[in-house]
């Protein structure tokens, strides 16, 4: 992968990082606290229990794949920073350009990324 590649890949991905740190922001209230933002969220009184949990589990769900989202874009940072960006994780080969554009966070290659899934179905 050539320098000006590389360059395209971090500012990409440094894009993401910004923009998924602002929906962050912005769904948990900007910046009102979270403890706020969960009062007003969660209580009112004509909300059954039911509406409450299921509400609950969806804020917690997006939470946790934000969270994994963010964790996968600093990760593919820090490949570029250490200079095996584009280099899958299991098996050491590169991973397709095209891969990379569609997904820049990607850290297997296709064959790799399928194998992991067929394992652990979602």
């Amino acid at each position: 992968m050539n320098k000006q590649q590389t360059s395209a890949f971090q500012q990409q991905l440094v894009d993401m990082r910004a923009a998924l740190l602002a929906q962050i922001a912005e769904q948990r209230g900007g910046v009102v606290s979270r403890v706020d933002v969960a009062a007003d969220h969660f209580g009112h009184p004509d909300e059954t229990g039911a509406q409450l949990a299921s509400e609950r589990e969806l804020e917690f769900a997006m939470g946790e794949r934000e969270i994994s989202e963010l964790t996968a874009i600093d990760a593919a940072l820090a490949r570029l920073r250490d200079g095996s960006y584009g280099e899958c994780i299991d098996c050491g080969a590169h991973i397709a350009t095209a891969r990379l554009q569609a997904s820049p966070e990607a850290s297997r290659c296709i064959h790799c990324q399928e194998k992991l899934e067929h394992q652990h179905p979602a």
